[in-house]
């Protein structure tokens, strides 16, 4: 029985809080789907013990696992080696152990773009766009954003310095930080508003937006999916707006980590992401 239970993939995800994580539905499917024996957990770290838990998993030869809220920046000086999409971003969101050498990723950037591009195929891409929010998941929309040729982008946050600390950071010379009391009205400016904080998440505060002054043609993308229907998703709607909610980009990113994982997609052609939203209706 122990062989049998050393063979098993170990991967999970690392986070705090980590309870309304939807990783181990999309993982434990695939790996099934796969005939991959193992299993992927979820793993509650709290801050303070990050390095401690990271030399915990690489001991208990965890194959990878996936990084969220608030580790995605911390992780990053922890692992042996990092690919130079993370390395610009400064951000890390899937790990891979190979043969005892810890090395990260970031496919954050991808899941956002492919599940805009997926669900918003006429997204104005020649507009600007007005990003929420300035941790690791913002990095990764705005790399995006700026490989998908926006003219411009407006980064606010709560913490203006932590914004200015991006622009610097990834020297995109269109990003223009704004004061946080100010994205209302720059909503009337762009064609796409992106909510990366965890305003709106259930047990957050909500996040204060209006979008009164946004054209009939804007698109909202909120990247929080517990709930599904966030209020921003819901004001976007009662405006008559396209929306896009979070969980295709949980799904999109989780994709591009499997196979980091195991060298092959997964098969996403079998209704699991309709399944899940379900859970919401």
């Amino acid at each position: 029985m122990q062989n049998m239970e050393k063979n098993k993939v170990k991967l999970g995800v690392m986070g705090w809080p980590i309870e309304q994580s939807l990783s181990p539905d999309l993982h434990n499917h695939w790996m099934k789907a796969s005939d991959i024996k193992g299993r992927y957990k979820k793993l509650a770290c709290e801050p303070e013990n990050l390095k401690g838990f990271i030399a915990d998993l690489k001991e208990k030869k965890y194959l990878g696992w996936n990084v969220t809220i608030p580790h995605k920046t911390a992780t990053l000086s922890l692992l042996d080696s990092v690919d130079e999409r993370a390395k610009v971003l400064g951000a890390v969101n899937t790990v891979k152990n190979e043969d005892g050498k810890l090395c990260g990723y970031n496919t954050d950037g991808e899941g956002f773009i492919q599940h805009l591009n997926n669900s918003a195929t006429n997204w104005r891409r020649d507009k600007p766009v007005l990003v929420l929010g300035a941790g690791g998941a913002a990095r990764a929309v705005i790399m995006a954003l700026k490989d998908a040729g926006v003219p411009k982008i407006y980064l606010c946050n709560r913490t203006k310095e932590k914004a200015d600390t991006i622009k610097r950071d990834l020297d995109i010379s269109n990003i223009d930080v704004a004061n946080w009391d100010e994205k209302s009205g720059i909503v009337s400016e762009v064609g796409l508003v992106v909510n990366t904080t965890s305003l709106g998440m259930d047990g957050c505060p909500p996040l204060e937006i209006s979008l009164n002054l946004a054209d009939s043609d804007v698109v909202v993308y909120d990247i929080v999916y517990k709930p599904l229907d966030t209020a921003l998703i819901k004001a976007a709607k009662d405006r008559g707006l396209k929306t896009v909610d979070g969980l295709g980009m949980l799904f999109h990113q989780a994709v591009a980590a499997f196979e980091i994982w195991f060298d092959r997609k997964p098969d996403i052609n079998d209704g699991l992401l309709d399944e899940l939203r379900e859970q919401f209706l």
